[in-house]
This record gives C-alpha cells, structure tokens and sequence, in this order.
C-alpha cells in the first residue's frame, strides 16, 4: 500500500502543479429552488441517483469477476507457455470481452431509464451495434495492451514498470491525437460547421481570445440522445472543437456562443496538453504501484505469461480508480477557468443562467449533488455554482451591476 500511496501524492503533487493560476471568482452562493422548480430536482435525482448505483454495481461487477480470476485463475490460462506473449494478449482480449458481457445486464437497464426520461433516441439494434463496436474496440487495447506488459515483464524483469510507464504516456498522447479521426467516426458522423451565423461566431470568438481553433464540426449526437453537449478533442492537425447537433438546435446564439466561448478556453490554455501532462507526471508511481500489487496476486513461481494478465488488470483497476478521484480535483479547476472566461469573453451572464438552468433540465442533471459526491467523482462543478459565478461575475461589473433574473424569460424556457 506504499506504492499506492507513493502514487497518489503524485497525482496530488500533479494537481498542484498544473492547476489554473489566474484569479478566481468566488461564485455567488445560491439556492437551487431559485433557478429550478421542485418537480425538477426531484426529476433529475430520481433519474440521476439510481444511475449511479447502477455504476456503482457495474464496477462492483467488474471487481468481483477479476479477483474471481486472480483467486481460481481458469486452467485455459496455464497454457500458451511455448508463446507467452501472444496468449497474453489472447487473454487480456478475452478478459475485456468477459468483462463487457458481465456489465451488460446493468447497462441495459441505465438505459431503459435512459430512454423512460427522453435521454436516449437510439434504438435498441443501434445501441447493440455500439455495444459490439466498444467490445472489439476494448478487446484490441486490453490485448495489445497485455501482450506489451507481459513482453516487457519478460524482458526487464521486476523494472517492467520504468519503461511501461514510457509506454503508458506516449500511448495516451497517441489516443489524444488519433481518436477524433480513427476511433469517432466509428460511432458518428462529424461534419464541418456550415457557414452561417454559428461558424461567424465561432470565428469572431477565436479571434477575440487569440487561439487558432483548428476545425469546428458538428457532430450527429440526435441519433443517440437528447441532451447537448460540445468538446474540444485532438492534437495539432487533429484539434478541434465539436458541437452537438442538439446545442445548435435546441440553443439560442447568445447561448451557443457561450458554450464555444468555453471550448475556445480549453483550446486557450491548452487544456488536452495539461491532461497529458498529468499523466505523464503520474505514470511511473502508479505504473510502480500496479507493478508491486501485480507481483504479489499472481500465481506464485509461475513466469509471467496470460496467467498473471488478472493480476494485472485488478491492480491496474485498484491504482487507477482512487487516481482518477484525484484526477477530477484538477478537471474541476480546469472546467472554473473556463466558464469564467466565456463570461469575460462573451459578457453575457444572464444568458450563462439561461443556458446553465437549461442544458441541466435537458440533461436530467442533479443541479445540486451532495457535496462528497462532486467532491468524488464530478469532472465539473455542479450547475449551482456554475450559475453561482455568472451572479458573481455579474454582480462585479460596474457597468451592469444588476444580477441575473432568477426565472428565465418565456422566450428563453
């Protein structure tokens, strides 16, 4: 548990170092029931909160199948001796495949609650197709992924980790930069934003912040969902910002602009890079800590080989998942600076509150989760004090003091 430890003051060490340094605003501390009617809070948790069990037990279930394996490791795992490093890669695809078989049960009912809110759009076939996709998908990684780490193992013996880690990082900036042109289009269609008053905007916005976008597409999330979102992906000749069909559509200019304000800021400040960065801090103590644990769950006096692919995987899990807690400490930062510069870009708080209060209904979103929850596994503040800081960044302009209307406009609703 050393190791583990070693691993997660560098992943705090990491946040540290990397999080934003620009002046903060404290946001505006508001109730919930100002912005959102009784009925939808108690949509969004009565939706959100099973969801999360839900999660909660997928992960269970992947954790009680791995140790199953670590425990009584099934006898196909003994062989492939004469070629250990191809039966790795075997039986770390294999593992992948049982694990998405294992979890499928739960994921079907998420989305069955999915499709009761008016979440999901997709048919059934269509979501069996991605399922498929994802599975093969995972299969190829987590075999290359065991084929290398048993290779390297063989090779460099108890210092596999140092060079792993090497691995670790240069794959994850390899993932960055190939994913929105190798693995996206898999499951969408990507097209560049057309001319008109969206693209006007996105340009007008970039040259304001003085970033080079890259390409800004839009992407046919309506085939899947209803809810909206936009993201920033890629590396340099693959960056670009992606808007959801759904925003364009669903959202007014004022708003939209506030959303690719945001995304202009994590192209800004370079925010793909600062995630790489974290990793790549964090690579050799966590790949240090799962080489410890994974040495002391595999089967004893055997070589390595797909026998100790288990071992593997459930100490991978066991060093990831409290690294990933962490991990969300820096992203929550991250998100902060990047409302607060769309509001100083844009200077359109009332249409922030408009949007914020919005998207959380279209979403089904908890607008005020419990503070350990965010604190744990929220990726972004929580909606209220996302509005929280447009009051705040509203309230501090001399010009407009007045504070946003608590209750959107008819027009706006």
């Amino acid at each position: 548990m050393v190791a583990v430890g070693a691993a997660l003051a560098a992943a705090e060490a990491a946040v540290l170092l990397l999080r934003p340094r620009e002046r903060r605003l404290a946001p505006a501390p508001i109730d919930a029931r100002s912005y959102f009617t009784a009925a939808e809070i108690e949509r969004a948790r009565a939706y959100q909160r099973p969801q999360l069990a839900l999660a909660a037990g997928s992960a269970a279930v992947d954790l009680a199948l791995i140790a199953a394996l670590v425990a009584r490791p099934p006898a196909a795992l003994s062989r492939g001796r004469s070629r250990p490093v191809a039966a790795a890669a075997g039986a770390g695809a294999a593992l992948s495949v049982a694990l998405a078989a294992a979890g499928l049960p739960l994921a079907a009912v998420a989305r069955r609650r999915s499709r009761a809110v008016g979440l999901s759009t997709q048919s059934w076939r269509g979501w069996a197709g991605d399922v498929g996709k994802t599975t093969a998908i995972g299969a190829t990684f987590a075999g290359g992924v065991a084929a290398g780490a048993v290779a390297l193992m063989r090779r460099r013996g108890a210092g596999w980790w140092l060079p792993a880690s090497g691995a670790v990082t240069a794959l994850g900036a390899l993932l960055a930069g190939a994913a929105p042109i190798v693995l996206d289009p898999l499951f969408n269609r990507f097209d560049p934003l057309p001319a008109g008053p969206a693209r006007d905007d996105v340009l007008e916005l970039a040259g304001r912040a003085g970033v080079r976008v890259g390409e800004v597409f839009a992407v046919d999330a309506s085939r899947r969902t209803t809810s909206a979102n936009a993201y920033v992906a890629g590396l340099g000749p693959t960056k670009r910002v992606v808007l959801f069909d759904t925003l364009l559509e669903h959202f007014t200019r004022e708003e939209v602009r506030l959303v690719v304000a945001h995304e202009l800021a994590h192209v800004r400040h370079r925010d793909v890079m600062r995630g790489l960065a974290f990793s790549a801090i964090v690579a050799p103590s966590a790949t240090a800590a799962a080489a410890r644990l994974a040495a002391g769950l595999a089967p004893a006096g055997a070589p390595p080989g797909p026998a100790t692919v288990p071992a593997l995987a459930l100490a991978a899990g066991l060093v990831v998942a409290p690294i990933g807690l962490v991990a969300n400490q820096l992203s929550r930062r991250i998100e902060v600076r990047a409302d607060l510069f769309s509001l100083r870009l844009t200077d359109a708080p009332e249409p922030f509150v408009s949007f914020e209060r919005r998207i959380a209904v279209r979403n089904v979103a908890d607008p005020a989760p419990p503070r350990w929850l965010t604190a744990l596994l929220a990726t972004h503040p929580p909606t209220v004090e996302r509005i929280g800081l447009a009051v705040a960044f509203s309230a501090e302009r001399p010009e407009r003091p007045e504070r946003p209307a608590a209750r959107p406009t008819p027009a706006g609703s």
